[in-house]
């Protein structure tokens, strides 16, 4: 899934759910009339069911007035806040300090008079509101998370530094450049508008220009996905392939950006012959692929093709994000079906248990995806803006009103980059395929619990035999490490984390030489005790610069030395074009 702490801008428009050109949805029923309903509804909430919400609210609404005197408790707080509002306004109580990662205040006129006694009473006046959240007992988990995020995001859209003449940053900007950066700020908001709309917008990034520009030939196609096999780039090559299962959530070359930080151009430069999926981006016309088309389609018949190529060498499978989740179901139905072709498994920010799924777990409830379901049966799928918005609300200082205020009232404009080039780039999710991977793994856990079906027989995690490779961020709100960290209670073999610096994306793009950046790395042999994620993380070293030559080298230690490069395709699989292909073009 895409890392909404990179660099995409708010989404301002409602998202598209409109049906696909050339076509309306059937109107038969009451329950198509109810669908249409809700994806109009949908324009308007992000996709989000407005009924999740006011269920939350009534179950917590409930048990607070069933609590009056915790509520009664609540007011007492109240006054207590005013108390310290006023010590600290005549010295005699410290400040309050920010949350860590709320930058809100961070400018040092925040700090000057009247302004220091604003950001207290703002500060003062959320601590009360999660007392209030949180105060009645009995509320369902996933309720009282609702009900936070919901008041969180109100508190976010109140807070002074989303008002210019409240804003002393704002403020001091305008008089010093004589309300230019206003002026700027409505260019750039008229600019987000056009872009939001389907307009131009340039960057100076191309794909196939000055990204994704690893020599290389599409040698395979279907209807799901393109299969890239790059161009040797050493006399002598490892003799296992590395496949690598990108997740459709996100256009593929975000691991073959600009040619400094591309992870397949270092791989190949290492002497690993590289095998990339490109995926295709769907549109209404394939509502109907699954979640087990994107496996038959995707990594087998991506599979199929590496051993047309490269003989019966066995294979270094490699998957991140939902491509790594999509690539362990493959390789434990592999597994159970007695198929040994794949050498070894990586999998970089790609979770196999939910029962901590991160942030995004507050939209998943059943009547959150049915009302999701509604939404994408009509339109057909699960677009890139109603996605970056869920994400965006995740995070809304950072990713929406921080933004704004930089770029709208400051007027300022982020150089452009090739990461924001391509999270801007953005990609859809066939209906069914999206219903079933949030129903099945993110609700219910099938995947873990044995309980997720490959062709009408469960599969089990421990049954893969592999050494395997996982790399967990430290800020990663899509997948959290803990998360990501819990395949160790799910199969006892040889397994190799990775604990690195960064999100989501930028954890995953860690080329060496890139400044700032460590990681953590710990060994758990075959059938040895396994520790707690906190217990890990304590006992194991950090370690300076990129995680990128530990797994090289990782690799090269499950391979079978050096030989010559295979050919470039193979009879039944011959090149098609040059890299970057054509589906990721798709806009």
């Amino acid at each position: 899934m895409p890392d909404m702490s990179s660099h995409a801008l708010p989404q301002l428009a409602s998202p598209d759910v409109r049906p696909p050109t050339g076509s309306l949805p059937r109107v038969s029923t009451p329950a198509d009339l109810d669908r249409m309903l809700h994806a109009w509804q949908g324009r308007f909430t992000g996709g989000r069911s407005p009924s999740t919400v006011s269920l939350a609210f009534r179950d917590w609404a409930t048990h607070l007035a069933n609590a009056p005197f915790q509520t009664a408790e609540l007011g007492r707080t109240a006054l207590t806040q005013w108390q310290r509002l006023v010590q600290t306004a005549i010295g005699g109580a410290a400040p309050v300090a920010p949350q860590p990662g709320d930058h809100r205040f961070a400018d040092p006129a925040w700090q000057q008079r009247p302004y220091d006694l604003l950001v207290q009473a703002v500060l003062l006046g959320e601590e009360w509101w999660d007392k209030v959240v949180h105060s009645p007992g009995g509320v369902g988990r996933p309720n009282e998370r609702i009900v936070a995020f919901t008041v969180r995001q109100w508190l976010d859209l109140m807070s002074p530094s989303n008002v210019p003449w409240l804003n002393p940053e704002v403020i001091a900007a305008t008089r010093a450049s004589g309300g230019r950066n206003l002026v700027a700020g409505v260019t750039n908001f008229l600019h987000d508008q056009a872009a939001a709309h389907g307009g131009a917008v340039t960057s100076g990034f191309t794909v196939g220009g000055n990204l994704a520009v690893t020599p290389g030939k599409v040698v395979f196609r279907n209807e799901l996905m393109e299969l890239i096999q790059y161009a040797p780039a050493t006399a002598k090559v490892s003799a296992q392939p590395v496949l690598i299962v990108s997740a459709w959530i996100m256009k593929y070359y975000i691991l073959d950006l600009s040619p400094e930080n591309s992870l397949v151009r270092w791989l190949v430069a290492q002497g690993h012959t590289v095998f990339m999926i490109s995926w295709r981006n769907p549109g209404a016309e394939m509502r109907d692929i699954s979640l087990d088309d994107y496996r038959t389609q995707g990594v087998m018949a991506a599979i199929d093709a590496v051993q047309a190529i490269c003989g019966d060498a066995k294979i270094h499978a490699t998957g991140y994000c939902l491509g790594g989740t999509l690539l362990a179901i493959a390789a434990a139905a592999m597994a159970r079906d007695n198929d040994d072709r794949l050498a070894s498994l990586s999998l970089f920010a790609a979770q196999t248990d939910f029962t901590e799924a991160g942030e995004l777990q507050l939209f998943i409830t059943t009547d959150q995806l049915d009302f999701l379901n509604d939404v994408m049966q009509t339109q057909g799928y699960l677009s890139s803006a109603q996605m970056g918005g869920a994400f965006q609300m995740l995070q809304s200082n950072d990713l929406v009103w921080s933004r704004a205020i930089r770029d709208y009232l400051l007027g300022e404009r982020e150089a452009p980059f090739d990461l924001m080039a391509w999270d801007a780039d953005g990609t859809r999710l066939p209906a069914r395929m999206h219903i079933e991977y949030l129903r099945s793994l993110f609700l219910n856990n099938a995947l873990a619990e044995g309980r997720f079906q490959v062709a009408g027989r469960p599969l089990a995690l421990d049954d893969m035999k592999l050494p395997m490779f996982v790399v967990g961020t430290e800020r990663d709100h899509i997948a959290p490490w803990q998360s990501v960290f819990k395949l160790h209670l799910l199969n006892d073999g040889a397994l190799t984390f990775v604990l690195t610096s960064g999100g989501h994306n930028a954890g995953i793009v860690s080329e060496p030489g890139h400044k700032h950046r460590h990681f953590r790395l710990r060994v758990r042999d075959a059938g040895a005790p396994t520790l707690g994620p906190e217990e890990w993380e304590r006992d194991t070293a950090p370690q300076d610069g990129s995680w990128w030559p530990q797994w090289s080298a990782w690799l090269d230690l499950h391979s079978r030395g050096r030989v010559d490069p295979p050919p470039m395709g193979a009879p039944g699989v011959a090149p098609l074009g040059d890299a970057p292909g054509t589906y990721v073009l798709e806009g």
